[in-house]
């Protein structure tokens, strides 16, 4: 699946904090000592001094970053999943190399983040971009310290990711729970009309989409896809990019649950099935994401 880059984070914002914090800590000798010792204890120093081109005494949080978040940026290969599970191991501790852990993490998870705060942004209720945005990184932490994840099977980054959105998404709930029918009121209002992040936002989904052949059988109106069509398509896209779902269950999912359902057996055919392996192929593709609280069919 060709991988495009979300919107750019707002300048100055929280996201733009985490990088500048990000470049103190690769040029701090500590730390680096700290992640050359680690990948040597868990025997992942030399594969990642191969693909990063460096020095096996010179590995540090630069080298970790590339390794967790390839040029693709898609945290999906043996080496990725191993090194991200040993760092999800050690942030399960109690010292100081554990917070150290967490936070190259959280670093190597900006680009899911950044997707996830796009994506709930709204113009009432004070979500706005830096207030998500805090709510995502807090939540990202609080997943790599909870030591739940390094012992799931699975892409451990997809575990992280649909970890962190569950948090998210309650302490959303929770917020909205908290305005009370003033929120209530304003969501209900005809005149709030979604600003130019949210429609680079709906612009860059409906683009990664289309790529990945979601929407190969038929674009969807513009009022679907401005609403529940993006957050599924969005869900979707992410399963596929963290290995949750492969292409032809994406499209599984994506042909059926829309506005004007593309047929089992149309659909079939163009992947080259049967309708019942294709209906047993989106069942199976939907437990998974339900099995993460993530999305409701």
């Amino acid at each position: 699946m060709p991988t495009l880059s979300p919107p750019a984070p707002i300048a100055g914002g929280i996201f733009d904090r985490l990088d500048a914090e990000w470049a103190v800590l690769c040029a701090d000798t500590s730390v680096q000592a700290a992640v050359t010792d680690w990948l040597m204890t868990d025997r992942l120093a030399d594969d990642v001094a191969a693909v990063t081109d460096s020095w096996v005494r010179a590995l540090g949080p630069a080298q970790l970053l590339a390794t967790l978040r390839p040029g693709t940026g898609v945290l999906s290969d043996a080496l990725t999943d191993a090194v991200l599970r040993a760092l999800l191991q050690r942030a399960a501790g109690r010292d100081r190399s554990a917070t150290l852990a967490a936070r190259i993490i959280v670093q190597a998870m900006i680009p899911a983040a950044v997707r996830m705060t796009l994506a709930r942004v709204r113009p009432w209720g004070g979500r706005t971009f830096e207030t998500v945005g805090h709510m995502s990184v807090a939540a990202l932490f609080e997943v790599a310290r909870s030591g739940r994840i390094h012992t799931r099977p699975g892409r451990p980054a997809a575990n992280v990711s649909l970890e962190a959105l569950k948090l998210l998404c309650r302490d959303l709930a929770f917020d909205r729970e908290e305005e009370g029918e003033d929120l209530t009121v304003a969501e209900g209002l005809t005149d709030i009309a979604p600003g130019p992040a949210a429609h680079a936002h709906a612009d860059w989904v409906r683009t990664a989409a289309a790529a990945a052949g979601l929407e190969a059988v038929g674009a969807a109106s513009e009022a679907e896809t401005s609403s529940a069509r993006l957050e599924l398509l969005e869900l979707v896209l992410d399963a596929m990019e963290t290995g949750m779902l492969s292409p032809a269950d994406g499209r599984a999912i994506a042909w059926h649950y829309t506005a004007v359902p593309v047929p089992d057996a149309q659909a079939a055919m163009l992947a080259g099935s049967t309708p019942g392996a294709w209906q047993r192929r989106r069942s199976h593709a939907v437990d998974r994401l339900k099995s993460a609280n993530q999305w409701v069919a």
